[in-house]
């Protein structure tokens, strides 16, 4: 009987002192795709568990916008497009901080017909420049003041791809995985050009969070971008079935197809793993290049002078450790 009595209590003791894993939302600010690849990657993978995280990836789309959900304390994690967003809440004293940047180019592109100029420099001469509300006071500004861009050519982008393909001479903003890949299965030949290539320095995707949780939890804030960064690098150089699975899942417009067109295309491009990535590894962060962008927005008149503390917008405190480079070919 008392033998029975101890191993009941054994088995209890080991039971309650197991630890559950900590419940962790992360939101991202569009569909899910193959930019999303290393979370899908990671939480498919069982990597965010061994990483004792039960992480719930929570989508954005054209109807849903999770950045307030941020602030509000309803999500941990936020992915966001650029550090115009993140400099944007540092000025409005939002507290929430930039901790990991997984593309170390953004994505943001200008696309043109395949012949019809002669490079970026040339682009200036289109009578057609198709930009979205949001880059006509994001890096359109940029374009104007340090290329010579010119408004007289500038023409509202409604995200689609008709008025480009129907005119040789038009040229169009994207994205560097959606509309030249869908360009070209329309059948046109294009020319893409990274804007990142020319000087807009931004970092993208970005993992935003609070201020207070990097101050009260930082081991769950580090555990959240270890796994992620190993995601990635799983997702781009090992099997990424199950990542792509749970993508197709979230997003059954997606295919195997498309998301390995993503893919090849994010490499070609250096959207990732390239630069300062080599060298500290995916997620890695510059903060002398965050100033340095934060300069160029404010001379391209982004931005005022003197609206933000430019040394609130992100801390590398969490990334540049090289977690995962070993499992790169």
């Amino acid at each position: 009987m008392m033998k029975r009595m101890f191993a009941a209590l054994a088995a209890m003791l080991v039971a309650g002192g197991a630890t559950a894993a900590d419940k962790v939302v992360f939101a991202t600010n569009w569909l899910a795709q193959g930019g999303h690849g290393g979370f899908y990657q990671a939480l498919a993978d069982g990597t965010y568990e061994e990483h004792g995280l039960d992480v719930e990836i929570q989508m954005g789309g054209p109807q849903l916008n999770n950045r307030p959900l941020l602030a509000a304390g309803k999500i941990d994690f936020l992915m966001t497009g650029n550090l115009l967003l993140s400099i944007d809440n540092v000025r409005n004293e939002i507290p929430t901080i930039v901790v990991a940047s997984y593309f170390e180019k953004d994505p943001q592109v200008l696309i043109a017909h395949k012949g019809q100029y002669g490079g970026w420099d040339d682009l200036v001469n289109a009578p057609k420049i198709l930009i979205s509300k949001d880059g006509q006071f994001s890096f359109w500004q940029w374009m104007t003041a340090a290329h010579g861009f010119r408004d007289e050519s500038l023409r509202p982008y409604g995200y689609n791809l008709a008025e480009f393909l129907n005119d040789e001479k038009m040229v169009q903003q994207g994205y560097a995985t959606a509309e030249p890949l869908y360009a070209a299965s329309a059948g046109a030949e294009v020319e893409t050009f990274v804007l990142a290539d020319y000087g807009w320095s931004t970092y993208s995707t970005t993992i935003e969070t609070r201020v207070e949780l990097v101050e009260s939890n930082p081991d769950l804030v580090q555990r959240f971008i270890d796994a992620s960064t190993i995601g990635w690098y799983n997702y781009l150089y090992g099997d990424n079935s199950a990542g792509n699975a749970a993508i197709i899942e979230a997003n059954p417009d997606q295919t195997p197809e498309k998301l390995a067109a993503e893919v090849a295309q994010m490499k070609a491009l250096g959207i990732i793993d390239s630069g300062y990535q080599l060298e500290a590894g995916i997620g890695a962060i510059d903060l002398q290049r965050v100033r340095a962008f934060h300069d160029l927005a404010v001379e391209a008149g982004i931005i005022e002078a003197g609206s933000v503390d430019v040394e609130m917008v992100a801390t590398d405190r969490f990334v540049n450790k090289m977690v995962g480079m070993d499992l790169k070919p």
